[in-house]
């Protein structure tokens, strides 16, 4: 009798209140917004020259561009950059999953696996870096590793010029290098 009661109310409520012996499928929620709603403008496939009393000093490509703050701040996902040279000749690249470039500051903080590749050969790898285009410096507080020809350096923290030729690092620094020893 009860059964027969407990059938009846669920029909009139509606199936959604009633008990059910399939678990009920939730639809897949995003966690947050994929397109931030405050932005000035959304670019798709952006390519944006930094350039300094007219000299160029990089190229960063990027899958997408968010646009905030009348155009002095910029946001970019899946980041390509590339160095130049005083004379203009390309240098190395830098990829990261995100950076942001402000155009009061000159300045480019990437951030997400991080990777400069010089044309040297020489690889930096970190989670955050910043290039300061005003003072022709990168920089970070993060930990990293810097690959050189047959040497390897890490730590917490640098400061280098782009060339990453003349570096310091901050913390915990080591240093693996081949050493030959004189014989006999």
């Amino acid at each position: 009798m009860r059964l027969v009661g407990l059938s009846s109310a669920c029909l009139m409520l509606g199936a959604a209140k009633c008990p059910s012996r399939k678990a009920a499928v939730k639809p897949a929620v995003a966690k947050s917004s994929a397109i931030p709603d405050s932005a000035n403008q959304v670019v798709f496939g952006s390519r944006n020259v930094l350039t300094d009393r007219g000299v160029n000093k990089g190229l960063l490509l990027s899958d997408t561009a968010f646009v905030y703050d009348d155009a002095t701040r910029l946001e970019f996902r899946r980041v390509h950059f590339t160095f130049y040279t005083a004379q203009g000749v390309p240098d190395g690249v830098m990829t990261s999953r995100a950076a942001v470039y402000n155009s009061r500051l000159s300045r480019l903080e990437a951030t997400g696996d991080v990777v400069v590749t010089r044309n040297d050969s020489t690889r930096l790898a970190s989670q955050q870096l910043v290039y300061d285009q005003a003072r022709n410096q990168i920089f970070s507080d993060s930990a990293f590793v810097l690959n050189k020809p047959s040497r390897q350096f890490s730590g917490i923290g640098f400061e280098s010029d782009p060339q990453l030729t003349n570096w310091k690092c901050l913390r915990a620094c080591k240093g693996i290098a081949p050493v030959q020893i004189p014989r006999k």
